[in-house]
């Protein structure tokens, strides 16, 4: 998989309790070798704000709501996540931020590889020519 995609996770409808998951090969496009969590985050903050050159993610509003603003290099695309049963798949080579968290919001990350500062590209402009010298004029 290698384009953006919102995946419907599974739920399990419950009077006690829902109950959502994924699994490798069946929800996840890849192996998890590392998840992060993002909270607490003060009123009108910006996470994010980078690429990555060869990480792979899928995130989930596991509590509360946020938005992912992600960039190609050309076009800029808004997911509003609300629902801890939507996973947005988010692939390598992709601009993205994560903002407007309501009030006790929980933003979950798998990720296909563990952390690597050097795999982060954190200045827009160089984010834009190193697509551009990787895949051409045709982002």
């Amino acid at each position: 998989m290698s384009k953006i995609a919102l995946i419907q996770l599974p739920k399990i409808i419950d009077p006690r309790g829902n109950l959502s998951f994924f699994e490798k090969e069946n929800q996840i496009p890849f192996e998890i070798k590392r998840v992060y969590w993002i909270y607490d985050v003060p009123g009108g903050e910006i996470r994010g704000s980078h690429a990555f050159k060869e990480q792979n993610e899928v995130i989930i509003a596991l509590s509360g709501s946020f938005d992912v603003i992600l960039h190609d290099g050309e076009q800029e695309v808004k997911y509003s996540l609300n629902r801890s049963y939507y996973g947005l798949y988010v692939p390598k080579m992709m601009w993205r931020r994560l903002e407007n968290f309501s009030t006790n919001s929980l933003a979950f990350v798998a990720a296909d590889t563990i952390y690597d500062q050097n795999d982060y590209i954190r200045d827009f402009e160089d984010f834009k020519t190193l697509k551009n010298e990787i895949y051409g004029n045709g982002l």
